[in-house]
């Protein structure tokens, strides 16, 4: 469905001219004035930082609405599809816009279980990458070097289907080869009688000298992890993957650049934040009721990294479903960790300290994410590759979409000049 155009217009005055938008209304009652023509009418532009309120395209895959915190997936709500959903299914939802039947569901499963292994000599690739690379950097240079090795995806609209497959079955693989290189074990490779988690979880925690059994309730924990980061309206590695596929770039190379906007801390590394701050904590001796009043001073400029939502302003829906599957998690490892410890003391506070709940700070999807990921056993610089792991289907469905679409446009935002206005060349010898 596209927003539908209402009877209504929105005016505008600029000096002595009024002009007309017209208004749009999408499926789920958001609102949206058409400015697509305000230059063109009276030479100004909107002024409008970070694109808080600009609406860069119209899209049928994820609705948001923070305030009532609300998260729905092709219109299904979140909470659903992470009690009955698993990851495979989900990301068919999204990038196809519906459930798979029973067929459709085993014939997607067998393409990404055909798909998954890469080329050998991509594996040479990690042998280059130095011992102190972020897996970030080696995640995007693979993801993008995969041109290379299907050159027929430079073609326009070339098989496009396949190419989702080919990427959603091997970034697993890359992303446990990378985790295996970092810890100078050999890389163990895919097997296709094991679902998506389970084979990821496989070959990352696997080993030659030994059988390993990937334990269920491990690779539940996954699949909801992963349903939870799928996909998450226009933020800001969507929005990068849309605006680089704009141009004609491949999906590859779209994908790439999702990845690295997704590297920034303010976006995908606010999990590994988490872990970072508990870290702090607990070199400070764990007082943890010294950091809840520096969090609540003002003046202090400390932060609780994985608490409250630049979007969600009442409560993160992702959260209460993470929760119950961190207490799983935690309960079924049975670990004492102190950072662990550390971040159930945290969350109390949160959940009963006035403050916190008359601010609406409450542990995010980030917080428990952070905590069932060390709990497993990943390390915290892999975070934010799990991070993209699981947010790969909304990309592919929104560069999908894209491409799909008749009205897309490469993305070309304006800007407001600053700088100095014209001048003149001044020579070397006659500068002061």
């Amino acid at each position: 469905m596209e927003a539908t155009t209402t009877a209504t217009t929105a005016s505008l005055t600029v000096g002595e001219k009024t002009i007309q938008l017209p208004t749009f209304v999408g499926t789920e009652n958001e609102g949206a004035i058409d400015i697509s023509k305000l230059r063109q009418e009276t030479n100004y532009i909107t002024l409008d930082h970070g694109y808080m309120n600009t609406g860069s395209c119209t899209s049928a895959i994820t609705f948001l609405d923070g305030e009532q915190g609300i998260l729905r997936y092709r219109g299904i709500p979140i909470e659903q599809l992470a009690e009955h959903s698993n990851f495979i299914e989900t990301a068919y939802l999204l990038i196809y816009g519906k459930l798979p039947n029973r067929t459709e569901l085993t014939n997607f499963r067998t393409s990404l279980s055909r798909h998954s292994m890469i080329h050998e000599d991509m594996k040479r690739f990690f042998d280059g990458y130095p011992s102190t690379a972020h897996p970030m950097a080696i995640l995007s240079a693979m993801v993008c070097s995969m041109s290379s090795y299907y050159p027929q995806a430079l073609e326009p609209n070339y098989e496009i289907d396949l190419m989702i497959v080919r990427l959603l079955a091997k970034m697993p693989t890359i992303v446990a080869f990378s985790y295996k290189k970092s810890m100078g074990q050999p890389f163990i490779y895919p097997q296709n009688s094991l679902k998506y988690c389970s084979n990821f979880l496989h070959m990352l925690f696997g080993i030659p000298a030994e059988e390993y059994h990937v334990d269920p309730d491990l690779d539940r924990a996954l699949n909801l992890l992963l349903i939870l980061h799928a996909d998450h309206e226009q933020n800001c590695s969507t929005s990068t993957v849309r605006l680089v596929g704009s141009s004609g770039a491949n999906m590859f190379a779209s994908v790439a650049a999702g990845v690295c906007a997704l590297w920034g801390r303010l976006h995908g590394g606010a999990n590994q934040e988490v872990m970072e701050m508990l870290e702090v904590i607990h070199a400070d001796g764990d007082n943890v009721d010294k950091y809840i009043a520096l969090a609540k001073d003002k003046k202090s400029k400390f932060r609780l990294m994985g608490f409250g939502h630049r979007v969600y302003k009442n409560f993160d829906p992702r959260a209460k479903i993470i929760k119950k599957a961190c207490d799983t998690i935690l309960a079924k490892m049975g670990k004492k960790d102190p950072l662990l410890e550390i971040a159930k003391r945290l969350e109390e506070h949160a959940l009963s300290d006035s403050y916190f709940i008359d601010h609406k700070l409450y542990p995010n999807v980030d917080f428990y994410s952070g905590i069932i990921y060390k709990a497993i056993g990943i390390p915290i610089n892999m975070f934010t590759v799990m991070f993209a792991l699981g947010r790969l289907p909304g990309w592919l469905a929104n560069w999908k979409e894209m491409v799909e679409s008749p009205n897309t446009k490469i993305g070309r935002p304006r800007q407001i000049y600053t700088g100095p206005v014209s001048r003149n060349y001044v020579p070397i010898e006659e500068r002061a």
